[in-house]
């Protein structure tokens, strides 16, 4: 009798899919319970499947993956390298990192990505902000402060991962952004007014008309599952210090909020990114277009890229000029200016030219 009674206790239930094995977990997404041999399968599965009816990848691609060593990165880089061996995608994988400069938190992580090298057989290839901007973020903050700095990081960031796709010879990026990010996003394009970006920030292959593509394999799966669960369950080698200068990023507002309605209803973060595919621009809508940076080359719609414009700033000792929607620079991007009462052409590290 008592037995019966152990046997009936909440914890005691078996998975709702093998209906043999103790349920080792409840699945955020659609709150099965579920053993954690099932969970790895159905995880990995859900991933196939959404490699396959979105065409990602082509067989004999060149593929990178965007690794920073933290738990998103990590499980796409053993995610990926387990389905390309399972099903014979015939892809040759490589990890790629960027060195942002920041003390204490990215020298750190770089450890964890060389691990993983290791660990998966993956050749690692790193770019630093010094090595291409003439800069690191602790230079940057030093100058700026904390208020706009994740602007720099992130502007600087996207591009550095495609110039590493280029020394790669890459035909895709892959990047471990997951539906929590993507709905953040979405939100967040939403109170900037941002039409350009809300359309096509739910896309899972962007940048088709630049150099490389990126691709989000985990467009439809939830944090929790990939860090909570299937990095913690599989002992995964993952670093999880947050950045140390990103604690006021204006992201972090939405992923509050996010993050507080996925605990009353779980299902609004693919909500969120169902709606985000749904929106329509109007016709009428004036949309950039897109051209080439006329000093580096890369895509942009203006005569400079972001990315020159707040380097610019930064080597002129101006750095707000680049800041927000302030195009001073690229109404008159090539000014001279006046030092020790002579006119001279400012000579610094630019971004380089984009060679493929």
């Amino acid at each position: 009798m008592e037995a019966d009674t152990k046997s009936k206790k909440p914890g005691a239930r078996l998975c709702c899919a093998c209906n043999q094995r103790r349920a080792a977990l409840k699945r955020p997404k659609t709150l099965e319970q579920i053993c954690r041999e099932c969970f790895y399968a159905v995880f990995e599965e859900e991933i196939h499947q959404v490699i396959l009816e979105n065409k990602l990848f082509k067989h004999g691609e060149r593929i990178a993956i965007g690794a920073s060593g933290g738990k998103d990165s990590t499980v796409l880089a053993y995610v990926l390298s387990e389905l390309n061996r399972r099903h014979n995608y015939g892809l040759d994988l490589f990890l790629l990192s960027v060195d942002e400069g920041i003390t204490g938190y990215r020298d750190d992580s770089l450890e964890t990505v060389k691990r993983n090298e290791l660990q998966y057989g993956l050749p690692l290839k790193i770019v630093s902000y010094k090595d291409l901007y003439g800069w690191t973020m602790d230079e940057i903050v030093k100058m700026i402060g904390l208020k706009n700095n994740c602007t720099f990081c992130g502007v600087f960031r996207r591009q550095a991962l495609d110039r590493g796709a280029a020394l790669l010879k890459v035909d895709k990026v892959a990047t471990g952004h997951n539906a929590d990010d993507i709905a953040e996003t979405v939100l967040l394009n939403i109170l900037r007014g941002d039409i350009a970006r809300l359309s096509r920030c739910t896309s899972i292959i962007t940048g088709e008309d630049g150099p490389i593509p990126r691709c989000k394999p985990f467009k439809y799966t939830y944090e929790k599952e990939i860090f909570s669960t299937y990095a913690y369950f599989k002992k995964l080698d993952y670093f999880s210090t947050e950045c140390i200068y990103s604690p006021n990023a204006y992201r972090g507002f939405a992923r509050e909020f996010i993050k507080d309605l996925e605990r009353i209803r779980p299902r609004a973060i693919l909500d969120i990114i169902k709606s985000g595919e749904d929106f329509r621009i109007a016709t009428s809508t004036k949309m950039p277009e897109q051209g080439t940076c006329e000093r580096c080359g890369y895509i942009s719609s203006q005569k400079w890229c972001k990315a020159c414009v707040l380097l610019e700033g930064l080597n002129r000792g101006l750095p707000k000029l680049g800041i927000g929607r302030n195009q001073g620079l690229n109404s008159d991007a090539k000014k001279d200016v006046k030092e020790d009462g002579r006119t001279k052409s400012i000579e610094s590290k630019q971004c380089g030219s984009l060679e493929f």
